[in-house]
């Protein structure tokens, strides 16, 4: 396992995007610096009184960098603002993962080592759901999860949808520079899909993931309507764009098999 202290990776970093997650982001930065060193948080202008307890964090941790934005802009936009600073500190990869205690940090070095191993490919969880997961959300997933993968011709997404993943910066970086969306809730779908169309190899990994209850602190942001909504808007782009590269993905398919 990695320690916290020990063996600071000079190419892949953990970037946590965090807007208003409650108490339990302490608990998933603690347990993400236990796993990996650096670790980076973007406060996307949260206003829940989190930041200043995690910049008090990071003044005892060399390990630990909060990164604040003035204003609440969206996931996407938050992780497209670390990749950018993490490119510029010379990073070439990047673990996402949510502030909310949803995804297990002891994967973390599992996941790294697979992105190590093979660095051009991008690495995804695939959610492994319990009794806590609703219903709703579990059927909604796998519609998405349909349409990600028809939109790439079956190239291998085990998940469309779960925040834990490696990406490679610099392919993630040149498809959100030329997409004017990609900055909220429809970053995670339209990135696998959009990186799979640039050529980049899915690796899944089967992970758990807890729907922590509003009694145990656990912050949802997830609006049924809305977010379904963006979600739906997000799959019509994406299908437009998949008839026009309809041809080419037909052929790279031909050529695997």
């Amino acid at each position: 396992m990695q320690s916290s202290h020990n063996n600071v990776s000079k190419t892949h970093l953990v970037i946590i995007p965090s807007y208003n997650p409650g108490a339990l982001v302490f608990e998933t930065v603690r347990a993400a610096r236990q796993y990996w060193n650096p670790v980076w948080v973007v406060i996307d202008g949260s206003t829940d009184g989190t930041p200043a307890a995690l910049n008090e964090m990071a003044e005892s941790d060399a390990g630990l960098r909060i990164i604040e934005l003035p204003r609440n802009q969206g996931k996407g936009a938050a992780v497209l603002h670390g990749i950018t600073m993490a490119a510029q500190a010379g990073f070439t990869h990047a673990l996402t993962m949510d502030s909310d205690g949803q995804h297990p940090a002891d994967f973390i070095p599992a996941f790294m080592q697979a992105s190590i191993a093979q660095p051009t490919a991008m690495v995804l969880g695939k959610p492994v759901f319990d009794a806590s997961a609703p219903s709703l959300r579990v059927k909604g997933r796998e519609v998405s999860n349909w349409w990600a993968n028809l939109e790439t011709l079956w190239a291998g997404i085990g998940d469309s949808l779960f925040g834990m993943r490696v990406y490679p910066i610099a392919p993630l970086q040149k498809v959100m520079r030329f997409q004017p969306w990609m900055r909220h809730f429809d970053f995670d779908p339209e990135a696998v899909v959009r990186l799979c169309w640039q050529g980049v190899i899915p690796i899944n990994i089967a992970a758990p993931v807890r729907y922590i209850s509003a009694g145990e602190g656990g912050v949802s942001h997830f609006r049924y309507l809305r977010d379904n909504v963006l979600l739906t808007w997000m799959h019509t782009r994406l299908f437009l764009g998949f008839l026009l590269r309809l041809p080419l993905l037909v052929v790279r398919s031909m050529m695997k098999s």
